[in-house]
């Protein structure tokens, strides 16, 4: 069968990961979330004080950028790749609302988004892929055959993201919630290097009162219609 490349873009808390994870699980194509290895990167600014409350030291995050190694690996109980960086697994360590707070500054930076873009497009030389993030259908993959733009309300978005944070035990409001996501938003679009914006032959799916089953069954539609041309 033909393997094709499949782009998820989308506003945070889209449920692009979990969208990605359920198509290549179901195609048996190779997954990669990008936003999780921008979540490194921050995480790693943040273990190494080069980011915090109130400063951000890029020019020392942009100069320690090759002792950044980030690497994934498949966890068969869990079934989908955990991310390691310099060898150690960090997948619940990028998840917290502090990583999350910092993130977008971070991938802002213009040496930041190439280091992890050169890595990205090496991922999907084969094809056979399915990479969600911010920008897979206008800077990563342009050529991709598929490009889908997911997006809910805001106050959707944050009730999500609020409920997760709650099941990981992290106590945090839901104002709080929703002020980090609208910061996110508005960052995210606006930046100069590959702005958050909806590629011209992007299929637009808004998510707020969709189930996961029906997302998938939709997109699945859309890749056999794509499969069979």
């Amino acid at each position: 069968m033909k393997k094709i490349v499949i782009a998820i873009d989308g506003f945070s808390s889209t449920g692009k990961s979990t969208i990605a994870k359920q198509l290549a699980k179901t195609l048996n194509y190779v997954y990669v979330d990008t936003g999780a290895m921008y979540r490194a990167v921050t995480y790693y600014a943040l273990k190494n004080d080069f980011i915090g409350d109130g400063f951000f030291h890029e020019e020392q995050l942009i100069e320690n950028l090759d002792d950044v190694n980030i690497t994934f690996k498949f966890n068969e109980t869990l079934g989908f790749a955990e991310v390691y960086l310099n060898g150690e697994n960090i997948e619940k360590d990028i998840r917290t609302m502090e990583v999350s707070s910092f993130v977008s500054p971070v991938a802002t930076l213009s040496e930041v988004r190439r280091k992890l873009v050169e890595q990205q497009q090496l991922m999907g030389k084969e094809k056979g892929i399915v990479m969600d993030g911010r920008d897979i259908g206008t800077v990563v993959f342009p050529d991709a055959e598929l490009k889908i733009f997911m997006t809910a309300s805001a106050e959707t978005r944050a009730e999500r993201r609020y409920k997760e944070l709650l099941e990981r035990g992290q106590k945090l409001s839901y104002e709080e919630v929703l002020e980090n996501v609208t910061t996110r938003d508005y960052i995210d679009s606006t930046r100069e290097d590959s702005p958050l914006v909806k590629a011209d032959d992007a299929i637009e799916i808004d998510n707020s009162g969709l189930t996961i089953e029906a997302q998938v069954q939709s997109i699945l539609n859309l890749i056999n219609q794509m499969i069979e041309k």
